[in-house]
């Protein structure tokens, strides 16, 4: 029996003369949480809709909890839990009729059903809107409500679309809250997201762009292998005007901004008292100059710089 819950090969879908997802090869092991990173538009949505039966693939081949995603889509869906990135519950159900609804296609005995409901609505605060219209549910408590409802049958594998998009950070702690405890009892989590820091969380993160799959690893391996250059942080009093240039001087391989921080790139061989010397050259006041590890999003925008110009 195969180690891996996903297992696939140059998996590719074009739409007329569009290529959506590019020869991907991607193998994800059973019981691991794994975030699909990149931004919208990168092939994420699509890659997870072949992943769960939803779309066909135009070519490629593979497996999701064993069962072939050409062939066998629908044997797939019965036995994953699966999230959209857009709110895919009944609006016109209350909480508790929704619930009782996917269980019901889930086939969830009744009593394990009852014991699950009364659960949720015990300790979160969706068992105060039980008896309301789901679409008058804030936005994170209808999150919480369609990701309780894909765990309803215990899935071996859950899919998570963007699961955490436009929730207050409070329900995105809750939301990994779940994730974890799913992941502690086995299930293998696939979720997609453009939140860097969210992909932080995760066992291994695969990046993707522009339908391409860029690097592969764990967090902390892929920021080790970051060759991008050497990484300095700094804060100015004049924000634009510091990044005009730095964005107009040779020397600088990266720039972007990190709050009300400037994260710099420069080439191997500059070191902070080089990098003050480059500053002070170019008419940049800043103050904080320091060396800084490299962040998943000094490593993605390494990666992808040259598609981004292209």
């Amino acid at each position: 029996m195969s180690d891996y819950a996903v297992d696939i090969d140059d998996l590719t879908r074009k739409f007329g003369d569009f290529t959506a997802v590019d020869h991907i090869n991607l193998e994800v092991r059973k019981g691991e949480i794994f975030a699909f990173l990149g931004p919208n538009g990168a092939g994420k949505s699509t890659t997870i809709k072949m992943l769960t039966g939803l779309l066909l693939p135009s070519s490629g081949n593979g497996t999701v909890g064993g069962f072939d995603i050409m062939r066998e889509s629908e044997k797939i869906k019965q036995n994953i839990g699966y999230m959209s990135q857009k709110f895919s519950l009944y609006n016109d159900l209350t909480p508790e009729e929704n619930l009782l609804f996917f269980g019901g296609v889930y086939d969830v005995r009744e009593k394990t059903l009852t014991d699950r409901i009364e659960n949720l609505f015990a300790s979160t605060a969706i068992g105060r809107h039980k008896k309301s219209a789901t679409a008058n549910l804030p936005l994170g408590l209808k999150q919480r409500l369609a990701l309780e409802c894909a765990l309803l049958h215990d899935p071996s594998i859950l899919f998570l679309d963007e699961p955490t998009a436009g929730v207050d950070p409070m329900a995105r702690r809750d939301f990994w809250d779940i994730i974890y405890s799913a992941s502690k009892k086995g299930t293998t989590i696939f979720l997609t997201t453009h939140y860097m820091d969210e992909a932080e969380h995760a066992d291994r993160v695969g990046m993707i762009f522009s339908g391409r799959l860029k690097a592969i690893n764990t967090p902390e391996d892929l920021k080790s292998e970051f060759t991008g250059g050497r990484i300095f942080q700094f804060d100015t009093d004049d924000l634009i005007k510091a990044l005009k240039k730095l964005e107009q001087a040779d020397e600088v391989l990266e720039v972007t901004v990190f709050g009300r921080s400037v994260h710099l790139t420069m080439p191997e061989d500059y070191d902070e008292a080089g990098t003050r010397d480059f500053l002070e050259g170019i008419g940049i006041n800043y103050s904080g100059l320091k060396r800084t590890p490299p962040s998943l999003e000094d490593v993605f925008i390494s990666l992808t710089s040259e598609d981004s110009k292209a």
